[in-house]
């Protein structure tokens, strides 16, 4: 790592779910140890509702979170890239760590099915954070 603590940026296309309860978990569970950041290839005008409620469920605010445009400092100041679902839209740096997480799009869905998905971007931000910092 370039920097006294590891930087992960959350990116999928309209920084509206997903990427933002990813960043929501790694906030909450890493505290100041990781610096999180996350965006999107075509942000979309706020955070999805849905997404907000389920984190709630569990003890995590992201209702004041803003989607923001991906941008390339954002790819270059980040030492993980964790996309999901961008595509092609996602710049490509070598010696950046990418993994390309593989989830459903909570948009339109309701909270049941919400639920699910954020249960799985915990495991996986959990998994991520005990490789970057240990437990």
């Amino acid at each position: 790592m370039t920097h006294s603590r590891p930087t992960v940026l959350f990116v999928c296309v309209h920084n509206a779910g997903r990427s933002q309860m990813a960043a929501g978990f790694l906030q909450h569970l890493a505290g100041d140890r990781v610096a999180v950041l996350s965006a999107g290839s075509q942000p979309a005008d706020q955070v999805n509702p849905v997404a907000v409620a389920a984190m709630s469920e569990v003890g995590v605010d992201i209702a004041a979170e803003q989607p923001r445009l991906l941008s390339d400092s954002a790819v270059r100041e980040a030492d993980v890239v964790v996309t999901m679902g961008c595509g092609d839209a996602c710049p490509f740096y070598p010696g950046k760590r990418y993994e390309d997480w593989v989830l459903d799009d909570p948009a339109g869905q309701a909270i049941e099915a919400v639920r699910p998905i954020r249960d799985e971007i915990r495991r996986r931000v959990q998994a991520l954070l005990d490789d970057l910092v240990g437990r």
